[in-house]
């Protein structure tokens, strides 16, 4: 099973624990809006925030590309303050886990 089919059962199902299993333990997050990082605990933590909650919606997932190496998916994200944005990611891929994350995101007005 591809990794982005096992990302999307995670998302659709909001389950943390196969979302985290998805992650190499030095999965590094970039945030190029705050140029800072997160790790794996990091943004499972947030994962599980957004699934606890609800608030968060993902739309038209889909992947993009994905081999042994990478992985890339594009979506949109709904907000709780009313907005949305386009969201593309960039995943590198080692040993089957994601190891490093980049997105770009495109406010929807």
């Amino acid at each position: 099973m591809s990794i982005y089919t096992k990302l999307q059962t995670a998302i659709e199902g909001k389950d943390s624990t196969l979302y985290k299993e998805l992650y190499h333990e030095d999965f590094q997050f970039v945030r190029h809006q705050t140029k800072t990082t997160m790790n794996r605990e990091q943004i499972v933590a947030m994962i599980e925030k957004m699934f606890a909650s609800g608030a968060v919606e993902i739309n038209e997932h889909r992947c993009l590309y994905e081999n042994d190496t990478v992985m890339v998916e594009h979506s949109f994200m709904s907000f709780p303050d009313g907005s949305s944005e386009a969201v593309l990611a960039f995943h590198q891929i080692e040993n089957g886990k994601i190891i490093r994350t980049e997105t770009g995101a495109t406010l929807i007005k």
